[in-house]
């Protein structure tokens, strides 16, 4: 009989089931490991990367799905991501804590706008409650992943860092929490004349423990989030700090503690307190996103006018914080109670706008024919980006081309079977995405199991359907040098991105999991069989 392939997943009203035999549906597909066991090298889900995105999928996997075995495999040797390898002074959250934070552990800190280390305390204290920490494997570096139709499994070959060790892993899922960043080198421009520099030229990405910038002289070139957040941490210490930007960015000063949040704290205790606090949040940043896209204009107004009131009337706003582009085409810098505002108007920081012609022995001269003396130079020029931390992925022998692929709900990718990542927001946390792409997880997981599905795939997108990059809402010079290199998003239907948290909301919390553009099978990958 000739083998049929039916879309779709869980079953409509008044619709015959197609089932396969008793012998080919297991009872419970997930087999359970004990993870903490670390010579164990095959488990139902294996995590990516134990950053923001890879604890979240780890605590909703010990918490929703007990019976399920998993391990997470990281890197580096400690836990958090970019809060635990970035180390530049200053570091700090640019979105609120109470949404960054996860919805499952409310963020009871007074500082919404928080640094680095408070983050980091947050996600070890968030490993520890909810006993973690057995579940993550350092050291292990994903090389490449391929997955059989033949067994439904992948297996991934990874490398123990710092050794030439190889290990295979097998899973049957795979989850990538490996964010967008690539964490080997940032971004620096090829300057002209760098080496001839004598003082010391760091890149953010990789401070060196031993740098000291007391009493130095410190130009900090760029002008984005890091930057800003460099200058004023700086500017107490050093002799001077200049920030050099090619072209200005929007800067806003926000409280770095919300009052409103505190009160609701004191009043309804945190635990109450938090989805509240958590909605605000959502509503008020949402809302400024959206008058922003839709008043351009006016929000470039009000924006440089509030810049306006913070600094000295003879400041020049007009060249230093005047962007040639509309608010949010590029990520729009937040510093907490004007800190960067207060730098400059003490005359501990300044800014030049110009262009570099090259670097010299004592600084940089620029294209005006002004030269910056400088002991420490500082590029805040960016970061590479890195697609799903350069794994090599394979489906049945055949190389899976990411950019030829097309995005599914925002979390899995057409024709590749059992995988799911996260991708963030760019104009909002990125953890509200992280939540809501490990709870749909959870619940396809649910789902396969209630009809003893062994595999799902997302079936390739209408071929006529026109495709976009996966980020196309922000002109960000890291975007448009690394977006290339990710999957493609289409324009109608469960293959679009949004950038919007309330439609992912509906369409990953509330929608249901079956969907005509899935593909599922029983556990005798020849049977292909779902239900409509």
């Amino acid at each position: 009989m000739a083998q049929r392939t039916y879309p779709g997943g869980d079953l409509a009203p008044n619709v015959n089931r197609i089932t396969a035999p008793p012998s080919l549906r297991p009872r419970r597909p997930f087999v359970t490991i004990p993870s903490s066991h670390h010579d164990t090298t095959d488990f139902d889900v294996l995590v990516i990367g134990a950053g923001i995105s890879g604890i979240d999928a780890a605590y909703h996997l010990a918490t929703r799905r007990p019976g399920t075995s998993f391990a997470v495999l990281e890197a580096r040797d400690s836990i958090g991501g970019t809060w635990s390898l970035f180390r530049y002074p200053g570091l700090r959250s640019d979105s609120d804590m109470p949404t960054y934070g996860y919805g499952f552990k409310p963020w009871t800190h007074r500082k919404s706008i928080a640094d680095g280390h408070l983050i980091l305390d947050y996600l070890r204290d968030t490993i520890t409650e909810n006993g973690l920490s057995e579940h993550i494997r350092f050291g292990h570096r994903v090389l490449d992943a391929q997955f059989s139709s033949a067994t439904g499994r992948w297996t991934v070959l990874v490398e123990h860092t710092g050794s030439a060790e190889q290990v295979r892993f097998t899973a049957r899922f795979l989850f990538l929490g490996t964010g967008m960043y690539d964490h080997r080198a940032g971004y620096t421009p090829d300057f002209a004349g760098l080496d001839e520099f004598e003082g010391r030229v760091v890149h953010p990405q990789h401070w060196p423990a031993d740098l000291d910038h007391t009493g130095k002289r410190v130009v900090v070139i760029g002008s984005g989030a890091t930057a800003v957040t460099l200058i004023p941490a700086m500017a107490g210490s050093a002799d001077h700090v200049t920030m050099l930007q090619r072209s200005p960015s929007y800067v806003m000063s926000l409280p770095a503690v919300d009052v409103i949040a505190g009160a609701l704290n004191r009043v309804l205790g945190a635990e109450r307190a938090a989805t509240l606090i958590r909605r605000k949040n959502i509503m008020i940043t949402r809302g400024i996103y959206k008058a922003c896209k839709r008043a351009p204009r006016a929000a470039r107004r009000l924006l440089i006018a509030m810049v306006r009131r913070q600094l000295p009337a003879h400041f020049d706003v007009d060249t230093h914080f005047t962007p040639r582009y509309n608010p949010w085409e590029q990520r729009v810098c937040v510093v907490p109670d004007g800190d960067l505002f207060k730098a400059l108007s003490s005359g501990r920081a300044s800014v030049v706008t110009d262009r570099i012609a090259r670097f010299t022995q004592t600084g940089i001269l620029l294209e005006s024919g002004q030269q910056l003396s400088a002991d420490i130079i500082v590029t805040a020029t960016g970061f590479n980006l890195s697609p799903f931390g350069r794994i090599r992925f394979e489906v049945d022998g055949r190389p899976v081309d990411l950019p030829r692929t097309t995005v599914y709900k925002s979390m899995m990718l057409s024709e590749v079977p059992n995988l799911a990542f996260v991708v963030g927001y760019t104009n909002i946390s990125w953890t509200l995405k992280a939540d809501l792409v490990c709870e749909h997880f959870c619940r396809l997981l649910d789902h396969m199991d209630a009809n003893g599905f062994h595999t799902v795939t997302p079936a390739a997108a209408d071929p006529a359907m026109e495709r976009v990059p996966l980020v196309d809402d922000l002109h960000s010079g890291y975007v448009q040098r690394g977006i290339a290199g990710f999957p493609r998003a289409g324009t109608r239907g469960p293959w679009t991105v949004e950038m919007a948290y309330e439609k992912d909301a509906e369409r990953l919390r509330e929608s249901p999991v079956h969907d005509t553009a899935l593909r599922f099978t029983f556990a005798a990958p020849a049977t292909v069989v779902a239900a409509r």
